[in-house]
């Protein structure tokens, strides 16, 4: 049986792919580098991730959800559903991306993830950060943020090294159903 993703084709609409789920084991695999920018496949494949976290109401994707071994991350919004208070995000595409901590202070907040649906956890992040990577030309990219954006950034690159945010949650006594940890609805449920 293929894996979904792996080849690429050349495709004039995009696809939205099927986002793997917490237990698939291709979501533990650690990413490869892009080496080849600029190309109908690298573009393609950057189409169907948009798609794909838009049918979602994702703040983000990594290539690896849709079982694609690329060091590819895209993330941003206007408004989401499934984080309302969350401030807009620049819409990105980050490829090959490192991240460095600039200060010590890590924050908590709420994570869900489109592979692990319907669930919320508190994960502990770095408030501010600076990012590099290259966009799908091959142009540098170096950005220094925080907040909520810097939360999506560390989300979405833990996804190239095969690692999903409920490895990253300290008390468990504050990870659980959406459902039942906002019956008020205070936070959309994850698809």
């Amino acid at each position: 049986m293929e894996e979904p993703g792996l080849t690429l084709s050349l495709r004039k609409n995009a696809v939205i792919h099927e986002i793997l789920q917490m237990g698939d084991p291709r979501l533990l695999r650690i990413a490869k580098p892009v080496t080849r920018f600029d190309t109908p496949e690298l573009h393609q494949l950057i189409t169907d991730m948009m798609e794909t976290m838009h049918a979602a109401n994702g703040a983000g994707l990594a290539a690896p959800q849709i079982g694609v071994d690329l060091r590819v991350v895209i993330f941003g919004f206007e408004r989401n559903p499934r984080y309302p208070q969350a401030e807009a995000v620049p819409t990105t595409i980050l490829i090959n991306p490192t991240l460095f901590a600039l200060e010590s202070d890590m924050q908590e907040d709420w994570e869900g993830c489109l592979s692990v649906p319907g669930l919320r956890g508190i994960v502990p992040r770095f408030k501010k950060i600076r990012y590099s990577g290259f966009d799908p030309f091959g142009a540098s990219i170096d950005r220094t943020v925080e907040g909520f954006h810097a939360r999506v950034v560390q989300h979405e690159c833990d996804h190239l090294e095969g690692m999903l945010y409920p490895m990253r949650i300290k008390d468990f006594s504050r990870f659980g159903f959406t459902r039942a940890l906002f019956p008020d609805g205070a936070l959309a449920e994850d698809a």
